[in-house]
């Protein structure tokens, strides 16, 4: 079965965060989160659990019963933001078989995930298993987590952003683990410096009591959403890597002038006058009225946000 968290307030991406909850911004005229579901669904996964919190009710509305994706969705609330274990320990009532766990705000771009559950298959050798990838972006591994193994496979320790990392070998927010892995969760201590609790404790705990944990490079790319650019960023690497110069969704009424270049402009939007819109993302349904060209901006019917020079 499969988990995605669902549950952060997203502070950093203001003002989105006012409105949306990060898994339902979109990402190529689609939530991010809806990613994620056909990913699961690729992989055989026919039940969901999406942990909900601010705005939550808004990822209810978009998802609905997962009817859409052919999955049966069902969700559970985190009343306090306390962290990725905080959120998992919630699970337990609903999940009695091995899980995958996403983190409901990254989009990936994987190569084979069936991997992962062919390592926990092969005589329960192990009882989670890690997506990792090599990363060259030092930045990068201090915003997550570093993976240390034992020359193979096995892990043997994971830190969290780590000032110093030992090794190029990401965690990527992609987990698969047995029921026995919620028995390390619930001993996890809440952290002094995030006051949270950190999955990566969870992990640590699970490894020390015993269970093999695998790290498997099934990863070719994870994109954060953090902050409003990357949303931008974000659509922009979609369209490329889909081979498209533009996406003009269904309804979309444009002024017989007006030129769309490498950008998205969603469902029931307007375009009244005889401009260039390129390298941005409009949200649906927005009436865009300037008469100035739009460089590197998003849309939508709340603000006009303009990202970094293009």
């Amino acid at each position: 079965m499969g988990v995605i968290l669902a549950a952060g307030k997203g502070t950093r991406m203001q003002p989105f965060s006012e409105h949306f909850p990060k898994p339902i911004l979109p990402l190529g005229g689609r939530p991010l989160i809806a990613h994620q579901l056909e990913i699961m669904r690729g992989l055989g996964v026919t039940e969901v659990v999406i942990v909900i919190g601010h705005l939550g009710h808004e990822v209810v509305r978009t998802l609905g019963d997962g009817d859409a994706w052919g999955m049966r969705i069902t969700y559970v609330e985190q009343e306090q933001t306390l962290g990725i274990a905080h959120a998992v320990s919630k699970l337990e009532p609903y999940v009695s078989k091995p899980f995958f766990l996403f983190l409901g705000d990254i989009y990936f771009e994987t190569s084979d995930l069936g991997t992962m559950v062919g390592r926990m298959r092969e005589g329960s050798r192990a009882h989670g298993v890690l997506a990792v990838k090599r990363e060259p972006d030092q930045a990068a591994i201090r915003r997550n987590f570093v993976v240390l193994t034992d020359g193979a496979d096995r892990v043997v320790r994971v830190v969290e952003k780590p000032r110093h990392p030992r090794t190029d070998l990401k965690g990527c927010g992609i987990y698969l683990f047995d029921v026995t892995f919620f028995d390390a969760v619930r001993r996890t201590p809440r952290t002094a410096l995030r006051d949270e609790y950190e999955i990566t404790d969870s992990i640590q705990i699970f490894i020390e009591d015993g269970y093999r944990v695998e790290a498997a490079e099934v990863i070719r790319n994870d994109l954060n959403l953090s902050f409003p650019e990357d949303l931008l960023d974000l659509n922009l690497h979609w369209l490329d890597q889909n081979g498209k110069s533009e996406l003009v969704g269904d309804g979309v009424v444009l002024h017989d002038g007006a030129k769309i270049e490498h950008s998205i402009v969603m469902a029931g939007a307007t375009v009244e006058n005889a401009i260039t819109i390129k390298d941005s993302l409009v949200f649906p349904g927005v009436r865009v009225t300037s008469k100035d060209d739009l460089v590197g901006v998003i849309l939508t019917n709340e603000t006009e946000i303009h990202c970094h020079d293009r």
